[in-house]
């Protein structure tokens, strides 16, 4: 690149690429080969991760077809796309070919689907996720002591439950499917029609503070919602309701729709999807950080409920 180009062209070049990038992204989206449906989802699903591989950070890694689970028995439906970090949690749990990641290391879930969007069923889909319930029985060394959630606290809690960003992406026009945004907090679209890159995002509009209690303190249900679960969730969302949340007085009044990138193309104004995406969904993973503490007890301590019991048909001692 010449030296004599002014930093104001250099920003206009990289809106230029990142647009020409979304009509590359749209144009491999709208790849349709006839009677090969497997095919052609799979297909798309590495196109969208190819997308968020360019979007978030290298500390996160992306997998694709897996399920998530928790230390209270809880298995995801699958997951077409899971965004984790493995800072705290180094490690998957394999069984073959099939991952499963604890819900403690998710950052985001991301849903893909083509023509067909049954609600009913994405509804479903995402039920199985929010079921998934982080635990607080971890033990950590900071810079300068030990943290212990579960110990008596002098300092408030930054977390007290972790939940992912949800995504889902679609083919379909975006007001299509407008009324899944009670389900999902990003959806982007590729509209066949226009052949652009649609973006919403649920609660624009708030304020980072805001983010940070729907994420960080993700506090959404009852005890009476748990009754057929072990006991030890409802006595752990007792503990989470008796931690004060961290809340912080000066803080900016600052919001997602600010971090929105516009670009003037032949004379119109337009959203640039890509550059939006890239500074809109890392402010929220920076606020998310990481998911939770990795708690190494409170899964030692499912494997051992679960493997200790003689399976069906067996007694102590005795084979089936």
């Amino acid at each position: 690149m010449s030296e004599s180009v002014t930093y104001e062209e250099l920003i206009r070049m990289l809106g230029d690429n990142y647009r020409k990038i979304e009509s590359s992204i749209v144009n491999q989206i709208l790849l349709n080969v006839d009677n090969h449906y497997p095919t052609v989802g799979s297909y798309r699903e590495n196109v969208w991760k190819s997308l968020f591989e360019m979007v978030v950070p290298k500390k996160y890694c992306i997998e694709q077809g897996v399920f998530i689970i928790d230390s209270y028995g809880n298995k995801s439906a699958e997951v077409d796309l899971v965004i984790f970090d493995e800072m705290y949690t180094p490690y998957i749990f394999n069984y073959g070919e099939i991952k499963f990641i604890p819900i403690e290391a998710v950052a985001a879930v991301i849903q893909g689907k083509s023509h067909s969007v049954e609600y009913k069923d994405v509804e479903n889909w995402r039920k199985t996720i929010r079921k998934l319930f982080t635990s607080l029985d971890s033990v950590a060394r900071m810079t300068t002591y030990m943290v212990d959630n579960k110990a008596p606290r002098t300092v408030p809690a930054t977390q007290t439950a972790t939940r992912p960003i949800m995504i889902l992406c679609a083919i379909k026009p975006i007001n299509s499917i407008l009324k899944l945004q009670k389900d999902f907090d990003i959806i982007l679209s590729v509209d066949e029609t226009s052949k652009k890159l649609c973006k919403y995002i649920r609660g624009e509009e708030k304020s980072l503070e805001e983010w940070n209690n729907a994420l960080n303190h993700a506090l959404e249900y009852t005890e009476s919602e748990y009754e057929e679960m072990v006991k030890e969730i409802k006595e752990e969302i007792e503990t989470r309701k008796q931690i004060k949340k961290f809340k912080s007085g000066n803080q900016r009044q600052q919001i997602l729709q600010s971090l929105k990138v516009m670009q003037v193309t032949d004379g119109k104004e337009e959203e640039n999807v890509l550059l939006s995406l890239i500074f809109q969904l890392n402010q929220l993973l920076m606020i998310l950080n990481n998911p939770m503490l990795f708690p190494h007890h409170a899964y030692a301590k499912c494997f051992n409920n679960i493997l200790k019991k003689p399976e069906e048909g067996e007694t102590n001692g005795q084979q089936k």
